[in-house]
């Protein structure tokens, strides 16, 4: 007897899983109150009641029938109960009247057997532990086993009672137990969209900073410049103040390029504007190594790094020179190194992290590298990032 399509509205999550949320046919985007809490599959499942009717049909009685429509009606009233309250305790207490109702009247009418039926049928929508149908079933067989030896019955009608509530029962664990599954997988989907939204703006909030920070610093330091320059040196404050207008425009592109989803134009191409920063801060950058072939990836991250690295460096380093150095550790970690000769107070701010810092951290360690700063004659920045995930080029 297939129960399964009758669903009360689906419960908040908790150690026991209840009904699942679409056993009773509510729809679970209805969150309003009581809002199509059930739709007409509900009660078509009533139809197997009419086992309960061949007696009294049969007997042609119409006492008979006063005698028996109460426990009907009984009957009736725990499945309506059963379907509109969505406390288990309630459920269950429903279920074991339906029980009740069948013990006290099997021995009169044997289509009450009908009710140990819906008790098997509708416990697994209920509690979530086989061992609580087997429990019900084994319960239920010693019942109609003691019924049929104290009134003698039909015996045959009893072991089809009997079988039918396991046949059903089982086959009514499987689809509960199927459906809690697909509530767990779907609750598990929405909960990684929201970790992947809430990690894609972490992301972008990071990068933005890193455009930013650097091209607003270079901004300011060339807007500065162009200030002292102005009166003394007119042509190259206008050939500075040209430069801010480009770099404005750059750092415009570049925020619309993190929206979308920031990549790195290069490592190298990196350095070559750091180069150009550093210098017009008035600090000499060294860099003797190339730059070794990364993938997309772990070349954002690292050419980030530079950025960050550099606009730290003009900001709070009063350095006047800044070394950069590629090499592969005895462990195989491919690293960059930044060190500066900036004065001590100085680098005192740098070593507590900002959300620069921060996020250049947490970007090297998602890709299972070391990160760490050093503090003492100037500034030092090494990241170590595995080789394997660099091997293979871009």
């Amino acid at each position: 007897m297939g129960l399964h399509n009758v669903n009360p509205k689906k419960k908040a999550a908790s150690a026991q899983m209840q009904m699942p949320s679409d056993l009773y046919g509510r729809d679970d985007c209805n969150t309003g109150p009581r809002k199509n809490k059930h739709d007409g599959a509900t009660y078509v499942w009533l139809a197997y009641s009419i086992f309960f009717f061949i007696d009294p049909l049969l007997r042609h009685s119409r006492s008979y029938w006063f005698h028996q429509l109460p426990w009907y009606f009984v009957f009736l009233a725990l499945y309506v109960a059963y379907v509109e309250f969505e406390s288990q305790g309630i459920r269950l207490a429903l279920l074991a009247g339906m029980f009740a109702v069948g013990v006290v009247d099997i021995p009169f009418n044997t289509g009450a057997s009908c009710f140990f039926i819906y008790v098997t049928a509708m416990l697994p929508f209920c509690v979530e532990a086989p061992a609580a149908l087997w429990a019900a079933i084994l319960i239920e067989a010693a019942t109609l086993a003691i019924e049929n030896y104290f009134f003698r019955g039909n015996p045959f009608n009893y072991l089809i009672t009997g079988f039918f509530a396991a046949v059903v029962g089982v086959t009514n664990l499987y689809v509960a137990q199927s459906k809690r599954a697909a509530a767990r997988l779907r609750d598990a989907q929405q909960e990684n969209v929201a970790l992947s939204a809430l990690a894609e703006r972490e992301r972008i909030a990071r990068d933005l900073h890193d455009v930013l920070g650097h091209t607003l610093s270079v901004v300011v330091l060339k807007a500065e410049l162009a200030g002292r320059l102005i009166g003394r040196d007119n042509d190259r404050a206008l050939a500075e103040i040209a430069d801010v207008e480009r770099t404005a425009r750059t750092a415009l592109a570049e925020v619309r390029e993190a929206i979308g989803g920031y990549r790195s134009k290069g490592l190298g191409a990196e350095i070559e504007q750091a180069r150009l920063t550093l210098d017009a801060a008035g600090v000499t950058l060294l860099c003797e190594t190339l730059p070794p072939t990364l993938k997309a990836r772990e070349e954002t991250v690292l050419s980030l790094a530079v950025r960050e690295a550099v606009t730290n460096i003009v900001r709070h380093a009063h350095a006047t020179e800044c070394s950069m150095r590629f090499a592969t550790t005895p462990d195989g970690f491919q690293s960059l190194e930044v060190a500066d000769n900036g004065s001590t107070n100085g680098n005192a701010g740098i070593a507590l992290e900002g959300n620069g810092l921060r996020g250049m951290r947490e970007r090297v360690q998602e890709l299972g590298g070391r990160f760490r700063i050093e503090a003492g004659q100037g500034t030092r920045l090494v990241i170590e990032l595995p080789h394997e995930a660099i091997a293979g080029g871009k």
